[in-house]
């Protein structure tokens, strides 16, 4: 046996070890600490991991239309939001708002023809039981990393009954709890469930949700897309327990019904993203002077802007400092101006 041999069976042994482990409720920190696991798996790499996934948005703005592309995405091992390499699973999408001739005229829109047969629809429940339903398709397909989509919380959360003396909250949570449970139980797996945003604002995007903060504890990466109406335009925001997080714009084709990354990278959607936060609300040539700087990340000064936007060095200099003051970009030194990182 080769050496090469010997130290991938030792891998594979650890893995299971490791992997046995995760499923402990109760052990000592030395055990812990000899344990080496796995790397968090991910459904799409760098945005969403693996686990209990939380997608809100408002209604009618797209978010069914990107959930349908992400599932036929990830039963060929294409690419989602047009650009990220994801691997081939067998998906099942709750689509429990929807029937047959909906979903065929929207795979059509989305140029979908020819779709694989790991790619299921479940349109009505029936008298079968949500949870049980999404615990077997999930066990059937282990070591696949199967995806379920449920589209939506609200047509379910109506029909889960309330234990005497539970509070909305605790509803929420129990009902979350068990869709938790139910993908912990399969390594690899992903349950995605779609969900609305409440009508008023919020300072922090997860008091945006729908319901109670019970819906969003149980979730290990919760997504939130925005779009206003007579806008193509995007924002992805995402956190999690264990992926990076952060915020990606995203461009929505009503011809097609897809969503992509602006620029065609997570890199380059994040920049896009910081800087529509950043010229949100001010003039046309505020925004110009913001967008000049974070294209210098070096630093620039107000001389410099004035002669590339042609507005003089003391104008110039009433906007970046303005700028600054806002903390829409950076003022590290006097005189110069620098993108906020």
């Amino acid at each position: 046996m080769t050496q090469t041999m010997e130290a991938t069976i030792l891998a594979t042994g650890e893995t299971r070890e490791a992997r046995a482990f995760l499923k402990k409720s109760s052990f000592n920190a030395r055990e812990l600490m000899q344990q080496r696991f796995p790397p968090i798996q991910e459904l799409v790499p760098g945005v969403i991991a693996t686990g209990l996934v939380m997608l809100v948005a408002a209604p009618k703005i797209g978010k069914s239309w990107m959930c349908l592309d992400l599932d036929y995405q990830a039963s060929i091992g294409g690419r989602a939001f047009g650009c990220i390499g994801i691997s081939q699973r067998p998906t099942m999408y709750l689509a429990l708002e929807d029937g047959p001739r909906r979903l065929q005229n929207r795979m059509n829109k989305l140029g979908i023809i020819e779709p694989p047969t790991d790619m299921r629809f479940v349109t009505s429940l029936g008298d079968v039981n949500l949870l049980d339903s999404i615990r077997m398709f999930l066990h059937e397909s282990a070591g696949r990393d199967p995806l379920v989509i449920l589209d939506t919380l609200g047509k379910v959360k109506g029909m889960a009954s309330r234990v005497t003396g539970e509070n909305d909250f605790e509803r929420d949570y129990r009902l979350m709890g068990g869709f938790k449970e139910a993908v912990d139980e399969v390594d690899g797996s992903t349950l995605l469930i779609v969900h609305h945003t409440r009508k008023m604002g919020a300072g922090d995007f997860l008091d945006t949700i729908s319901g109670t903060n019970g819906i969003a504890g149980a979730a290990d990466t919760i997504l939130k897309l925005d779009r206003q109406r007579n806008s193509n335009d995007g924002i992805l925001h995402v956190t999690s327990r264990d992926a990076a997080e952060g915020e990606y714009a995203m461009q929505f084709d009503a011809d097609s019904g897809l969503w992509t990354l602006t620029g065609g990278s997570l890199s380059e959607a994040a920049d896009a993203a910081r800087e529509a936060r950043q010229t949100n609300n001010v003039g046309d040539q505020m925004a110009d002077v913001i967008r000049l700087v974070n294209e210098h990340p070096e630093g620039i000064k107000p001389y410099q802007v004035g002669e590339q936007l042609d507005m003089g060095a003391q104008k110039a200099g009433k906007y970046l400092k303005r700028a600054a003051d806002s903390e829409r970009i950076r003022n590290p030194s006097r005189g110069l101006y620098t993108p906020v990182e």
